[in-house]
């Protein structure tokens, strides 16, 4: 039974890979004209410098906000 299954499997696999190379050929049948000319490449407008800018400063603050702490934290100092 279950080499007849099996064999049943393989036609039924068999017709299907030959019925789907017989119709892909044609799913390409219209043809796009060809672009006249590639994209431009995108052009920064500056908002992703200005970004990047504003990282770099807010892990500068973090870093500078971490190195002073300690020695806040450590002074003698009673200012309330």
């Amino acid at each position: 039974m279950a080499v007849v299954l099996s064999r049943a499997v393989a036609v039924v696999l068999a017709v299907l890979a030959i019925a789907f190379s017989i119709v892909s050929p044609s799913v390409d049948a219209q043809t796009i004209p060809p672009a006249s000319a590639p994209a431009p490449p995108p052009v920064s407008d500056g908002t992703s410098i200005d970004q990047g800018v504003a990282y770099v400063l807010m892990l500068a603050a973090l870093v500078l906000t971490y190195l002073i702490h300690p020695l806040d934290a450590s002074s003698s100092h009673n200012f309330f």
